[in-house]
């Protein structure tokens, strides 16, 4: 079966918890999703995303697992 490329014009947006995802740039964002900048085809902000969303915990987790390991240090200091 033939697919037509994608060329359509889609913008990187991210949420509050610094998670990436594509949205057509001709549609209005998703409640809770902002632009990042990038503005492409898929295939370009598929791209800029892998180079960009480097870990891909949500920001809450990342907050609380440094928490941890600080917490953690500071047991081992005293």
């Amino acid at each position: 079966m033939y697919e037509e490329e994608d060329t359509r014009q889609y913008n990187v947006v991210v949420n509050h918890e610094e998670q990436y995802s594509i949205w057509l740039a001709d549609r209005e964002n998703a409640l809770g999703w902002t632009n990042e900048g990038k503005t492409g085809t898929k295939a370009e902000c598929l791209a800029h995303i892998d180079e960009v969303w480097t870990d891909m915990r949500p920001l809450s987790l990342r907050k609380h697992m440094e928490k941890v390991e600080q917490e953690k240090s500071a047991k081992k200091s005293t």
